[in-house]
C-alpha cells in the first residue's frame, strides 16, 4: 500500500507532536510532507529534518496565515491534520475540503464559526472530516453500529475539568494556575481553560451537530471524571453503545489519519482489573453556564456559534493574561451573544461575525478591567 501523504498544521503543539509521534512508528503508512506551526521555529526545524520535510513545506505561520492554506492545498498532500489552535484555522479547513482532502480535524473553532460553509464545500466536492477529539472520534467509531435513521441520541462525556463539584461562590475566586491544572489531559492553554469553564464541551456540542446531522434536543452531555468512555450513542432500541479507553490522544489521531483501518499498535489499552467504577453525573449550568451558552448558539444557529467562538478567544485570553477573572469568561460570552447575531451565507459572513464578536468581547473585557 502506497503511504498516505500527510500535513499537519500545528505541528509543535499537543496533538501535533503527538500525531508525529504515531508517524514515527508507521513509516512504511505515513509520509509526513508539510509542517506548520506558529512560532516555535527551533522544533519545526528539528522535526523537519526528522521526517525528511523540505524547508519551504515546514513552515512558520503566526504573522503568514495564507500559508495555511498553501500547506492544506499542495496536491501531493492526501491528509490534513489541522491542529491549529482557534479561529485561524478556518483558511485550511475549507482549503483541505475544497481539493478533496481528508481532513483529520483537531482544530473545532473552524467548524464550529464556520458551519454552515463548511458544510457547503464538503458537500460541493471529495473531500471529507474525521475527527480528531477524542468525543467526537468515539461518536464516528460508535455510529458504525447502526444506520443514521437508528440514532436515537449522542451522548458527550465531559471530564468535568479541575473545578468539578466547584458552586458558583467558590469558583468566584479560582486563578490562572487553577484553570491550568486540568486533572486529566495534558492541553495547550486556551483547550485547557476551555475545558475548566465546559466551553469545551459545549463547542464540542456544536461541532457534533455539525459532524453528524443531530439535532440539538438530541444531544447530551454528561460528566465523567474517570475519563475512560469518550463518548456513547444511543439508539432506538434502547441499546448504548460505548468507545472506552484510557485517554491517550494517538488512538483518535491514529484512527483519523488511516480511517476506517486502525492502527495494529494499542493507545489507551484498558487493564480491567484496575477499573473499580464508572460514574456520571449532570452538567451544574448554574456554575458552568458557558454550556448552556453553547447549546443556545448552536439552536439559534447563523453567525450565532461563531460570535461565540470568537468572543470566547478573546475572554480567554484577556483571564490569562489577568485582566478579568474566571468567572468573567461566560459573562463576556454572554454579552458578545446578547447584542444580537446574523446569518452566514459565506465566509465573509463568518469573517464578519468574528470581528463583530472579538470588538464586543473587546469592549466588555475594557470594562470589566476598568472596573477591578
Amino acid at each position: 500500500m502506497t503511504a498516505r501523504r500527510v500535513a499537519i498544521l500545528g505541528s509543535t503543539g499537543s496533538i501535533g507532536t503527538q500525531a508525529l509521534d504515531v508517524v514515527r512508528n508507521h513509516r512504511d503508512d505515513y509520509e509526513v510532507v508539510a509542517l506548520a506551526a506558529a512560532r516555535n521555529g527551533e522544533l519545526l526545524q528539528a522535526q523537519a529534518a526528522e521526517f525528511g520535510v523540505p524547508l519551504d513545506s515546514a513552515r512558520l505561520c503566526a504573522d503568514t496565515p495564507h500559508v495555511l492554506t498553501e500547506l492544506a492545498s499542495l496536491p501531493e498532500v492526501d491528509v490534513v491534520l489541522n491542529a491549529v489552535v482557534g479561529f485561524a484555522g478556518l483558511p485550511a479547513t475549507l482549503a483541505a475540503l475544497g481539493h478533496g482532502k481528508r481532513l483529520a480535524l483537531a482544530n473545532k473553532e473552524s467548524l464550529i464559526a464556520g458551519g454552515p460553509v463548511v458544510a457547503a464545500v464538503r458537500d460541493r466536492g471529495d473531500g471529507e472530516i474525521v475527527p480528531v477529539d477524542s468525543e467526537h472520534s468515539a461518536l464516528y467509531q460508535c455510529l458504525r453500529a447502526g444506520h443514521a435513521a437508528e440514532v436515537n441520541k449522542l451522548v458527550l462525556t465531559a471530564s468535568g475539568g479541575p473545578f468539578r463539584g466547584y458552586g458558583r461562590e467558590e469558583l468566584v475566586t479560582v486563578t490562572v494556575s487553577d484553570a491550568l491544572e486540568h486533572p486529566t489531559w495534558d492541553m495547550g492553554a486556551k483547550i485547557t481553560i476551555d475545558s475548566s469553564t465546559l466551553m469545551n464541551k459545549g463547542l464540542e456540542v456544536i461541532e457534533a451537530h455539525e459532524l453528524f446531522g443531530t439535532p440539538f434536543d438530541r444531544i447530551e452531555v454528561v460528566v465523567h471524571p474517570q475519563s475512560v468512555i469518550h463518548s456513547m450513542v444511543e439508539f432506538v432500541d434502547g441499546a448504548t453503545i460505548a468507545q472506552l479507553s484510557m485517554p491517550d490522544m494517538r488512538l483518535p489521531i491514529g484512527l483519523a489519519l488511516g480511517a476506517p483501518a486502525r492502527l495494529p499498535e494499542a493507545f489507551g489499552a484498558i487493564d480491567w482489573t484496575e477499573i473499580s467504577q464508572l460514574t456520571f453525573e449532570a452538567p451544574d449550568l448554574d456554575a458552568f453556564p458557558c454550556l448552556r451558552l453553547a447549546f443556545e448558539a448552536g439552536r439559534a444557529g447563523g453567525s450565532a456559534p461563531a460570535v461565540l467562538s470568537g468572543a470566547n478567544e478573546v475572554a480567554v485570553a484577556a483571564f490569562l493574561d489577568g485582566r478579568i477573572p474566571w468567572t468573567a469568561i461566560a459573562a463576556v460570552n454572554a454579552e458578545a451573544l446578547d447584542a444580537g447575531t446574523g446569518n452566514v451565507h459565506d465566509v465573509s459572513d463568518v469573517l464578519e461575525a468574528d470581528r463583530v464578536a472579538r470588538e464586543r468581547a473587546i469592549i466588555a473585557v475594557e470594562r470589566m478591567d476598568e472596573a477591578a
